[in-house]
């Protein structure tokens, strides 16, 4: 049953519009990922729904009596007290707010901290029985979201602030959640966490998402925002990816068709008086057709354009740190801790928030000097430092004053560049190249601190938190450049997919202060510590310990017919996947949906099936692969 959703909205400061002529709708119970790049309108999309902002045009609707709660992006300000005062504003809606009974039960206090009993039973004595309800439901909340309710907002961590005030938004109960960012700030541990809490507790949401793992849990349907226009695909993020990749080409087959043609329309058009005495009048009129259609027509956002300058190489030994010790005050974050980093090693150190990750760095590039051990580095150390808190941006001057510092070009691989052309290949318009980088979007900010950053020669690339608002993908070139660069890398990330796809090692916090390494990324050292990974994953539910005593271990050893069933699982993987591309490309083709309903719906079925084919041939192909090793 459909619950909200747009009939031909139209909303934007631009010509085109951001959002044009969108229609779709949310049914109770689904989960949906929107997915787009920087800049396409996702967060608008959401605030239109929440009814912060109104159309320009088209209709916002709602079933009547459905509540609608919204987490935004950033933590706006102006909000103060305690988590429980700012949790319980989520309930301003229903003209009553736990937060007076909450003050009253535990906030009125004398000099030394404790509350007059004549004062309290007195005050106690006016509550009506709705009140303690809503008190006694924010107080159980606050339990499960696993946040203190006396702590004072102000002083949380930006990772704390987010979870209070995704507490806030489940307040009201939603019937519809939206989710803009969830995981900004947060850790790898947090973003477990919300991860399980989103699949047990809530039911219905729309979620915006750079974090390609999260997306990939908890969407069962993704809404792609593209050029203005929204379009649906009924699966997972893994399927998404596959369809959008056929779409595309079918999309690009169709244009040059398209173009081919008018360029042929456009050639005889232009013949000589013979051709024009001749030609009919209902050709031309398709002509003009075909020219206003390639006027409106909205080319797709490029990619990012990433490339580091390398320096000479440096010597064989990178850094080395040898048992290196630092506290703050009487807390311990690195203790004794000893490695060596060598020449293209790509290192990866994770961590929560609050560990030391950032520490670490500076205390191996010898910005910082530990209380105890030494650093050594190697020779001819050319480092470029990606600052997540993007300190070295001058948010007063312009984008192009940031990379040029009022000169016209840079130097740029032993070439002079003009700084505009340079600035496109990070999707900066020659307009938007003279705008104030203080008005800039988050991801405009880190895509520009990239720009900056890669226009000096590195040999050891040092990347602090450089995925914050990146979009997917921006995400996955950045993947290809570390994959393809030859220099060393150090990285802290949350993310997670990052880590996996990017790292040959990692370092990590294991608490109070003890570092260690692990050859591989995230989910190489979950498996090389067992008892950590059960550790940070939340308690299973009963009917999940049930099924996981139930299930057989597999066996180590395989017998013959195993051996052959994972012999010829990654062909009949290939071949399954093959058939679903053809699929997919029929599916992206608008002309098929003029067919049958009958036949649409046998198609999709098909579809469908071959995706839980190789969703289920890839997790035989992790047990087998698990049995043997």
């Amino acid at each position: 049953m459909a619950i909200i959703g747009m009939r031909d909205v139209c909303w934007g400061f631009d010509e085109p519009p951001l959002l044009e002529n969108v229609t779709f709708q949310i049914d109770k119970g689904e989960r949906v990922g929107l997915v787009g790049r920087n800049g396409v309108g996702k967060s608008s999309l959401l605030k239109l729904l929440s009814g912060t902002l109104l159309p320009d045009s088209g209709d916002v609707w709602r079933r009547q009596g459905i509540r609608v709660a919204a987490l935004e992006q950033d933590v706006t300000r102006g909000f103060d007290g305690t988590i429980f005062d700012v949790v319980a504003e989520g309930l301003a809606h229903s003209g009553r707010s736990p937060a007076g009974p909450h003050r009253i039960g535990r906030g009125a206090v004398t000099g030394d901290g404790a509350q007059p009993t004549h004062q309290r039973d007195a005050a106690l004595d006016t509550l009506d029985t709705g009140g303690w309800e809503q008190s006694t439901r924010i107080e159980s909340l606050l339990s499960r979201t696993r946040l203190e309710p006396e702590s004072r907002f102000a002083d949380l961590s930006a990772g704390l602030k987010r979870r209070v005030l995704f507490t806030r938004a489940l307040a009201c109960e939603p019937d519809l959640l939206l989710l803009d960012e969830p995981t900004n700030h947060l850790d790898i541990d947090a973003i477990i966490w919300m991860e399980e809490f989103v699949r047990r507790h809530v039911k219905t949401l729309l979620f915006v998402t750079h974090d390609r793992i999260f997306l990939q849990k908890i969407a069962d349907r993704i809404l792609e925002l593209d050029r203005g226009r929204l379009v649906s695909y009924d699966c997972d993020y893994a399927g998404y990816t596959n369809r959008r990749q056929a779409a595309l080409a079918v999309e690009e087959a169709q244009n040059r068709v398209f173009d081919k043609k008018l360029s042929q329309e456009e050639a005889w058009i232009r013949k000589g008086i013979k051709a024009r005495r001749t030609r009919n009048e209902g050709r031309v009129r398709s002509l003009q057709k075909m020219r206003a259609a390639y006027r409106a027509r909205r080319r797709q956002i490029g990619n990012v354009r990433l490339h580091v300058q390398e320096a000479e190489r440096t010597g064989k030994l990178v850094v080395e740190a040898q048992a290196v010790s630092f506290s703050y005050g009487r807390i311990p974050i690195i203790c004794d801790f000893s490695t060596a980093i060598m020449r293209g090693d790509k290192v990866g150190i994770i961590g929560p928030n609050g560990a030391g990750k950032s520490t670490l760095l500076k205390i191996l590039l010898k910005e910082t000097e530990p209380d105890t051990g030494r650093v050594r580095h190697g020779a001819n150390l050319q480092v470029v430092y990606f600052d997540q808190l993007r300190a070295q941006l001058d948010e007063q001057k312009t984008v192009r004053d940031n990379i040029a510092g009022g000169n016209d070009f840079i130097a740029f691989k032993g070439q002079r560049r003009h700084v505009i052309s340079y600035l496109q290949d990070f999707l900066f318009s020659p307009e938007r190249s003279h705008t104030p980088v203080g008005v800039l979007s988050g991801g405009e900010k880190n895509r520009l601190l990239l720009a900056r950053l890669f226009t000096r020669p590195a040999n050891v690339l040092v990347l602090d938190e450089p995925t914050n608002d990146l979009d997917a993908a921006t995400l996955e070139l950045l993947e290809e450049l570390i994959l393809e660069y030859s220099g060393t890398l150090l990285l802290v990330s949350h993310d997670r997919a990052l880590l996996n796809n990017s790292v040959t090692s990692s370092i990590v916090f294991e608490g109070n202060g003890q570092l260690t390494e692990y050859a591989g990324g995230y989910d190489d050292w979950l498996r090389q510590r067992p008892q950590a990974a059960a550790e940070r994953q939340p308690e299973k539910s009963n009917r999940e310990k049930a099924r996981s005593k139930s299930s057989p271990r597999p066996s180590r050893k395989l017998g013959y017919m195993q051996q052959r069933e994972l012999q010829d699982l990654p062909q009949k993987i290939e071949a399954l996947e093959s058939e679903q591309k053809e699929l997919a490309a029929i599916l992206s083709d608008p002309s098929f949906y003029r067919n049958d309903k009958s036949e649409i719906a046998k198609v999709k079925r098909e579809h469908d099936r071959l995706a839980h084919e190789i969703e289920t041939a890839y997790h035989r192909w992790e047990e087998l692969e698990a049995a043997r090793n």
